[in-house]
């Protein structure tokens, strides 16, 4: 399903880039490529585009759940200074014996 939603999404930008084209510059970049809107494979491509929306429509009520799974949880990293010694030395319990105290 992952390979259907990413199909999806590239033909959604490919559509959303000729829309813009459109509204900007009253330019239709698949017509201009293909033929014209009324040739066979700018049909295709408008119709690849509108089925896409429509997959789209589906994964827009999709529950989060690849956001929400804890087995991919990982800790957020933080900034903070670690100032314990390099080598772990700190957890040595005789690295605190004072010689002069014996």
């Amino acid at each position: 399903m992952d390979t259907l939603k990413r199909i999806a999404l590239t033909l959604l930008i490919i559509g959303g880039v000729n829309w813009g084209l459109i509204g900007l510059f009253q330019f239709d970049l698949v017509a201009a490529m293909f033929g014209g809107q009324n040739a066979a494979f700018s049909r295709v491509i408008y119709t690849l585009v509108g089925i896409s929306a429509l997959v789209s429509i589906a994964i827009l009520f999709d529950p989060l759940s690849d956001a929400t799974n804890e087995d991919d949880y990982q800790p957020i990293q933080t900034n903070k200074a670690n100032y314990g010694m390099e080598m772990g030395d700190e957890n040595d319990p005789d690295y605190f014996h004072n010689d002069d105290q014996k």
